[in-house]
């Protein structure tokens, strides 16, 4: 069977130092992403990377006292270390010194100068060394940079521009007439009515004043600067050619079905690189999301004041990083937590009494509660055994000695329903890049499960021997539910999905299965020794660890 192809991105990570959680959300998320849909059947392709070119990173290099190539050698090898902590499952980490980019960034930028797109002037105005940007009078605020915050100073230099203007009303239609290209919506208004219509300047695309970058290969006083070198890895990464011998890769995947970005580089991704791409004739990617961010939650003070959130800054140093939170709590309950906590369009915040609780709650208690209880009263009733006997009457004791029947059949089915029911709420979630909302579907079936106990009290069952099978069957369904609900959380925590179907002795599924109630195969056995999947927590105990 021919699968559709589907080729993610995430933004490559500036190699200026090593990534906290913010940054890390971002190539978690396009992992879950990536993994749903190759569980739905797709031909996925997810790329990922490290920027590692500029003047920030020379001046770093110089600091260090190394060169600029092992500085980034170092910087690029912990993006690395953390992305594959993280488990996340691409299928090419592309750095932007590798020679194949490199090559293909020197013929792309001699290509839209060859055909006028790119011609050479000179900038003047006020730089921002830690964006690497130029900014105008009016676009400064009191003497600083309008994104870091740090201090600008006046430069003049030689520089190729693109004529960005040239396209812009193309790029304004292929806007309206796509409304998906650009999410979430409110994203799209932003570009369009503070860039887009007020008119576009011509945009710097190479630098003299630092010497680490792609030189420009027929005017070497020069380096290609960060848009077209960074921005052009989506499309070097596949093997694109600027002289149409593209490799298999670009043939297969592009367009790109998502570019996932930080909003803060919407401006970047929905209208420098669509234009790039316009100059060269190259089809558009199908959509930019500009997720939200990641933001810091300071503790209540002593005072009982409502917490503050604040943006992650290593130059600040209010950064949480992610392997402090993995040797904490796990992978997959990070995973867990940063896929979860992210709304689709607002900031997210973290902080390690959040963790804490969430962890608590929705891991321990809703989650590994679950689990370990249906194991703990398989294996005390039946041996570990579980039968699906298909009975739904319960036998109760009357006042006059006799028993009567109750017909647990509607629970039963509303039961059912909900498991069966949970894989398509979760694809519709996702289809839309609503994370955060299909874990909450998948969760509620695991709160249904719970119920479901509270339903039937197996307890109670147990204490009569001639409800054994009626015992057996709500036993069966659980751990149905449980199986299900396991192969359902892969995407997001893989490790977790693996070791409850482990306990439970059961196969992983097919995505077209999901919604089957009763493949669990009668008389399996689960594990005589179930084990913790979330401890509970105490954060005192929590944060003394942080102090040692």
């Amino acid at each position: 069977m021919n699968k559709t192809p589907y080729y993610i991105t995430t933004a490559i990570a500036y190699t200026s130092g090593k990534p906290h959680i913010g940054n890390t959300y971002e190539v978690v998320l396009a992992d879950a992403i990536a993994r749903f849909r190759r569980m739905e059947g797709y031909d996925v392709r997810f790329q990922t990377g490290t920027d590692e070119h500029g003047q920030k990173i020379e001046d770093k290099a110089i600091a260090a006292g190394v060169s600029p190539k092992e500085f980034v050698d170092s910087t690029a090898a912990e993006v690395k270390r953390i992305w594959d902590l993280m488990n996340t499952s691409y299928d090419r980490f592309i750095r932007t010194t590798d020679e194949d980019h490199e090559a293909m960034v020197q013929k792309i930028f001699r290509k839209l100068y060859e055909q006028g797109d790119i011609y050479k002037g000179s900038y003047e105005g006020m730089y921002c060394k830690e964006c690497e940007a130029f900014y105008t009078e009016s676009q400064i605020v009191d003497g600083k940079c309008p994104d870091c915050g740090m201090e600008v100073r006046p430069a003049k230099e030689e520089a190729y521009f693109f004529q960005m203007s040239k396209y812009a009303d193309r790029l304004i239609e292929h806007i309206e007439t796509h409304p998906e290209f650009i999410q979430p919506e409110s994203r799209k208004n932003e570009m369009m009515n503070n860039f887009l219509k007020p008119g576009l300047q011509d945009l710097c695309v190479s630098r003299t004043s630092f010497k680490w970058g792609i030189p420009v290969d027929f005017d070497t006083d020069h380096v290609v600067y960060v848009w077209i070198d960074a921005l052009s890895n989506y499309i070097t990464g596949l093997g694109y050619d600027v002289d149409g011998n593209h490799g298999e890769l670009f043939n297969k995947y592009w367009p790109a079905d998502l570019h996932l970005i930080g909003k803060d580089i919407l401006r970047f991704h929905t209208i420098y690189w669509p234009i790039m791409l316009m100059a060269l004739g190259v089809e558009l990617p199908k959509q930019v999301f500009g997720h939200p961010w990641l933001l810091l939650a300071k503790d209540k003070n002593a005072g009982g004041e409502d917490d503050q959130v604040v943006k992650m800054s290593k130059s600040r140093g209010n950064v949480i990083y992610p392997d402090d939170l993995v040797d904490m709590f796990g992978v997959d309950a990070v995973r867990y937590f940063v896929l979860h906590e992210m709304p689709f369009e607002n900031d997210g915040t973290i902080s390690w009494e959040l963790v804490v609780e969430r962890i608590n709650s929705d891991l321990a208690n809703t989650l590994g509660n679950l689990v370990n209880r249906t194991i703990s009263m398989s294996n005390k009733y039946f041996g570990g055994v579980v039968e699906n006997k298909n009975v739904s009457v319960v036998l109760k004791a009357a006042e006059d000695g006799t028993k009567e029947e109750i017909d647990q059949s509607a629970i039963d089915q509303d039961f059912k329903d909900v498991i069966t029911g949970t894989r398509d709420k979760a694809v519709e979630r996702m289809t839309d890049l609503h994370v955060a909302d299909a874990i909450t579907e998948i969760w509620n079936l695991f709160k249904r499960c719970n119920k479901y106990i509270d339903e039937t009290e197996p307890w109670v069952l147990a204490k009569d021997e001639a409800n054994a099978d009626r015992l057996a069957t709500v036993l069966y369904n659980l751990i149905e539910g449980i199986a299900i609900g396991a192969e359902l959380i892969r995407p997001f925590m893989p490790e977790t999905a693996d070791k409850i179907l482990t306990q439970i002795n059961a196969e992983a599924r097919s995505f077209d299965d999901l919604n089957q109630f009763g493949l669990y195969p009668s008389g399996g056995k689960v594990t005589d020794a179930p084990e913790i999947l979330f401890a509970r927590l105490k954060l005192d105990e929590v944060l003394a660890k942080l102090d040692q």
